[in-house]
């Protein structure tokens, strides 16, 4: 199976999931651009369970947007647990979604800093209860580190409804 074929298989699960849950998903992206709203919306029917993306790509955004402080921001960088999980309960908060999850991170090929290098991205998964957040390193090019992401967005999708 190609990744694309594995993003929309995930991205139908996750529809499956939600829909059978009575779930209404948004989505918060940086550095994956809209992906995974993408492959959501890639879904037929995906209207009964989707209700909005932002692709809030500068800091700003993040902040006009989502609500992100700037003084996490400039404390923790934008590529932060803390920052994505800000994003993902911003987006709860912007939408009318029951749970959001949000990708924030360095894809390539520029962009490295101290102790974030090309390819670290952060993820939060939020509810009205519970935020989790995860911090991975993927390799590959900028391409590569996106559908990384997406598919790892979604996969914890399937987890975090669960």
């Amino acid at each position: 199976m190609n990744s694309t074929d594995t993003i929309l298989d995930l991205a139908a699960q996750v529809g499956k999931s939600l829909q059978a849950k009575g779930l209404i998903l948004a989505t918060a992206e940086s550095c994956t651009g809209g992906g995974v709203a993408q492959a959501i919306t890639e879904i037929a029917g995906s209207t009964a369970w989707f209700d909005c993306g932002f692709v809030t790509y500068s800091n700003a955004s993040k902040t006009e947007m989502l609500d992100v402080s700037a003084a996490l921001i400039a404390q923790m960088g934008s590529v932060s647990e803390e920052v994505a999980a800000a994003m993902a309960t911003g987006a709860l908060g912007a939408s009318n979604a029951h749970l959001a999850v949000s990708t924030t991170g360095i894809a390539g090929p520029t962009g490295a800093v101290p102790g974030k290098p090309v390819g670290t991205v952060c993820f939060g998964w939020a509810n009205a209860d519970t935020v989790h957040t995860e911090r991975l390193v993927f390799t590959g090019d900028r391409r590569a580190v996106r559908e990384q992401t997406v598919i790892h967005a979604l996969q914890g999708l399937l987890r975090f409804i669960d």
